[in-house]
């Protein structure tokens, strides 16, 4: 199927300078991507909504094209970077969302500070950090959680290998091993053989603690109050149901389910059923 159609813009934020692909005219959705990715991911889902809406796809703090800085790591300090370019940078005042892995973690500290903004959330194969459940790492069924959160050992080990250990992810997280292919591999080995880019990747793990403390404070007193899709792929290292039922303990909104023949990288794997679910839910 034909990849995205995109512009490649540059913003300098309060604290970053961010990477960000627009196509596509109309209302604005934003697209979040998580680790060990890019806003490429969304490459395949871009053309099926750009014909709909104006599709805004950033590299998240520290990651992709985006710089890198040594702190700010928390889902809710990313999260105001991309609040930074959507409203100060573009003026953007309200807009649909969509977060992937990280990206729902961020897209939901968005949607919570900022409610009026956000018309409608959807979360693709993550769960929220805080959400009451008891362990968003499955108890230690995803062993890389712990792995990435020691301080400087994974980018000692990794340094080098990236190939090997980030083609590990992409190899067995997907249903299908090919789901993705060696050309966007070599897209995102370029982004993450960059100088501190490991060191990124694995600080947005490193700040899961925080992330469960903040959210949880707010989850007590605070429930979205937008219409939330979440989906969970079905087969593999897929979140199945687990990304509804999170959902369901934060927002009062849920609908959604899961995603056949999807491990965890839905975007990629099932670009076409993705983009069926969202233009349902966000609607024309």
């Amino acid at each position: 199927m034909p990849e995205a159609d995109v512009t490649h813009h540059y913003a300098d934020l309060s604290e970053v300078r961010m990477h960000y692909v627009t196509a596509g005219r109309g209302y604005p959705i934003v697209l979040l991507h998580g680790w060990p990715q890019t806003w490429y991911e969304w490459r395949k889902v871009i053309p099926l909504l750009s014909g709909t809406f104006q599709v805004i796809a950033p590299d998240l703090r520290g990651l992709g094209d985006t710089s890198r800085p040594t702190n700010g790591y928390d889902k809710k300090t990313i999260a105001s970077d991309v609040w930074q370019l959507l409203n100060h940078e573009l003026g953007i005042e309200e807009f649909f969302l969509a977060g992937h892995d990280w990206g729902g973690p961020v897209a939901y500290a968005l949607a919570a500070h900022h409610p009026g903004a956000v018309r409608r959330l959807a979360i693709v194969d993550v769960t929220i950090p805080g959400d009451g459940s008891p362990d968003i790492s499955q108890g230690g069924k995803r062993w890389h959680h712990a792995f990435h959160q020691t301080l400087h050992m994974p980018e000692l080990l990794i340094q080098g290998r990236e190939d090997i250990y980030l083609g590990w992810f992409y190899r067995n997280y997907a249903f299908r091993p090919e789901a993705i292919d060696e050309r966007s591999v070599r897209e995102y080995l370029r982004c993450y053989t960059q100088p501190g880019a490991l060191r990124a990747g694995f600080e947005y793990y490193r700040n899961i603690p925080h992330d469960i403390a903040c959210n949880a404070d707010l989850i007590r007193h605070f429930k979205l109050p937008m219409p939330v899709l979440a989906l969970g792929g079905a087969e593999s290292w897929g979140r199945r149901m687990e990304v509804v039922e999170s959902l369901r303990r934060v927002a009062g909104d849920v609908r959604g389910g899961m995603i056949q023949e999807a491990g965890h990288f839905v975007p990629e794997e099932q670009p076409e059923v993705l983009a069926e679910h969202f233009l349902a839910f966000f609607g024309t």
